[in-house]
C-alpha cells in the first residue's frame, strides 16, 4: 500500500470553490429572509414576553415565528458547513471521507460540497 493519499487536482478544487461559494451566496440571502420574518415585527416582540393572555391567533403567529427561526438555525448550520468545506479546500483535505480516507465520488460533492463522508461511509452509520 502506498502513503501517498488521493487528492482532487487544483482544477477540481476550484471547481468546488465557485460551487460552495456560489451555495453561501444564496443560502445567506435565504438566511436574511428567515431572519427577518421572525424579527421584524411592529410590536418589536414585546407581545412574546408580556405576562398577559394570548389569543389563539397569536399563537399562530408564535408557531410561524419558531418554525421560521428553526430553519434560521438549520440555515446558519448549513452555512458554517460550507464555509468549513473551503476551509478543507484551503488545507488539502477537502474531497478525502473522514472514515474511509477515499476520494468522494464527484458528483456527490457537487451535489452535497460540504460532504465529508463518502456513500460508502454515510450507508454504515
Amino acid at each position: 500500500m502506498s502513503d501517498t493519499i488521493e487528492k482532487y487536482s487544483s482544477k477540481d478544487l476550484q471547481e468546488f470553490k465557485e460551487i460552495i461559494l456560489a451555495k453561501i451566496a444564496r443560502s445567506e440571502e435565504d438566511l436574511q429572509l428567515l431572519e427577518a420574518s421572525y424579527k421584524n415585527d411592529s410590536d418589536n416582540g414585546t407581545e412574546d414576553t408580556a405576562p398577559t393572555f394570548k389569543s389563539y391567533d397569536g399563537s399562530a403567529d408564535t408557531m410561524a415565528k419558531e418554525a421560521s427561526m428553526q430553519l434560521a438555525i438549520r440555515q446558519e448550520k448549513f452555512i458554517r458547513d460550507l464555509k468549513n468545506a473551503l476551509v478543507r479546500i484551503e488545507n488539502g483535505t477537502y474531497g478525502v471521507c473522514r472514515v474511509t480516507g477515499k476520494l468522494i465520488q464527484k458528483e456527490r460533492l457537487k451535489l452535497v460540497p460540504h460532504a465529508t463522508l463518502s456513500i460508502e461511509a454515510k450507508r454504515k452509520q
